[in-house]
């Protein structure tokens, strides 16, 4: 399994906004997590961010636009509930 850096940067600003609670300091939840569940991370690059400067505006969200790119680039599927997704033609389960 896979983990963005883009989810962390999303994740980091939500905790800082109060809009997303964690059970530990997201400094201290993400690494925790990445170590227990054995995730790579898929760091940003800029063939990422250009690619999802180019995607049509189907979702607005830039974290999920990032994580859209980086789909169909690094040929990975997106586990996500988020019916805006489905657009774009990327992989997709939940």
């Amino acid at each position: 399994m896979y983990l963005s850096v883009s989810s962390a940067w999303e994740i980091a600003i939500n905790y800082q906004t109060g809009q997303l609670a964690l059970p530990a300091p997201r400094d201290q939840y993400v690494p925790v997590r990445v170590t227990t569940y054995r995730l790579t991370l898929v760091e940003v690059s800029l063939s990422h961010a250009l690619r999802a400067g180019c995607l049509p505006l189907h979702h607005k969200n830039s974290f999920d636009r990032m994580l859209i790119a980086q789909a169909e680039i690094e040929g990975l599927t997106i586990a996500t509930p988020d019916h805006a997704f489905a657009p774009y033609g990327v992989p997709l389960i939940w």
